[in-house]
């Protein structure tokens, strides 16, 4: 069963802006679904959309399987969280998470019972009297969950929760919302331009571009099968190696690269015929350094500490980075290399 489904749904801004573009999605009840995309692509206004804070141009969109193109905001029992978290200064914390059930008609003692195991849930008990200004980033942004959360919600919105916060506290609370949300089962819906953050939470990735969807599918689906250029490209460490195909045999295709030298693919995603150009995608992390039929020199070292990343040039021209684990020390630059890519960890679009 899906919790929203939309049909067709567009949304057109003045001067002719497209910024949703006649999508289909459905968000599996109880799942953790990643609108994944630059800025601009549409992911904001389709949550946006679901939340009733925009009307859609066009289509249709369900939640619980009754349509809500009509039905203002306050009747729609989702929870969203803000990226700048939307908090309440001059209000304490327990009238902060309050705030949506003193308008459902809920008793003062179930109030201070929900209230108390709202702040439970995200792990800040005892703090209903301090006001938010005296909380830090992290803390507030666990008070405007446990503010979405409090009103048990059919489902919960979060655009762009983590993006306010530090590296390190946003990987920390990026596990503690996906926690969250198994233990209670409640559908969430989120928004981020972070690769990382949508590979790490989600249970479905939707990537969108130009306010379209490119690509929907499991973390590791997406990731290690794109359909598309711009999925290679946004999910991040991608090289694009132009070659022709040599050889088919079955599913194996053979392709060589400008210098002659030849890689396999294991599994093309449509048929292919010798002598036709081809883009072989190929993950930073998936080239081995140290062995294989390539070679190249060094041209950039970045170094990341456990890891760095290495720009090669090969001896034809072409330029391919490799993400590889230090073990003696980062290679230099200018240092002849030769590299290794194994066939299954080659896609060809």
């Amino acid at each position: 069963m899906s919790s929203v489904e939309l049909r067709k749904v567009e949304k057109h801004f003045a001067g002719g802006v497209v910024a949703v573009d006649a999508i289909d999605l459905d968000v599996p009840d109880g799942a953790f679904v990643t609108l994944l995309g630059p800025s601009g692509c549409g992911k904001t206004t389709t949550l946006r959309m679901v939340a009733g804070l925009e009307t859609p141009t066009g289509g249709e969109i369900r939640i619980k399987g009754q349509r809500v193109n009509e039905t203002p905001i306050h009747q729609r029992n989702l929870g969203m969280v803000f990226q700048n978290y939307a908090l309440f200064p001059h209000k304490s914390i327990f009238d902060n998470v309050a705030f949506g059930l003193k308008y459902r008609g809920v008793t003062k003692a179930d109030i201070a019972e929900r209230v108390t195991r709202a702040l439970d849930i995200v792990r800040l008990p005892g703090v209903e009297g301090r006001f938010p200004t005296q909380l830090s980033g992290g803390q507030q942004q666990r008070i405007a969950l446990a503010r979405a959360l409090v009103i048990e919600p059919d489902v919960l919105l979060l655009d762009e929760p983590l993006s306010a916060l530090d590296a390190n506290l946003r990987e920390e609370m990026r596990g503690e919302i996906k926690a969250i949300q198994q233990r209670i089962g409640v559908t969430a819906i989120f928004v981020t331009h972070d690769q990382g953050e949508a590979l790490a939470m989600s249970d479905l990735v939707v990537v969108m571009n130009k306010g379209r969807i490119e690509q929907r599918g499991a973390p590791a689906e997406v990731y290690e099968h794109p359909q598309s250029e711009f999925v290679a490209n946004f999910l991040g460490n991608a090289n694009f190696l132009p070659g022709k195909v040599i050889a088919v045999n079955g599913k194996r295709i053979s392709v060589a690269l400008g210098d002659g030298a030849r890689i396999d693919v294991a599994d093309a995603a449509r048929a292919l015929q010798a002598g036709e150009g081809v883009n072989v995608i190929v993950r930073a992390e998936k080239i081995e350094l140290g062995r294989g039929a390539l070679t190249g020199t060094i041209a950039a070292v970045d170094y990341l500490g456990s890891t760095a990343r290495y720009d090669v040039v090969l001896s034809g021209g072409q330029k391919v980075t490799a993400l590889a684990t230090i073990r003696d020390g980062a290679r230099r630059v200018g240092e002849a290399v030769s590299l290794s890519i194994a066939a299954e960890h080659c896609r060809i679009l």
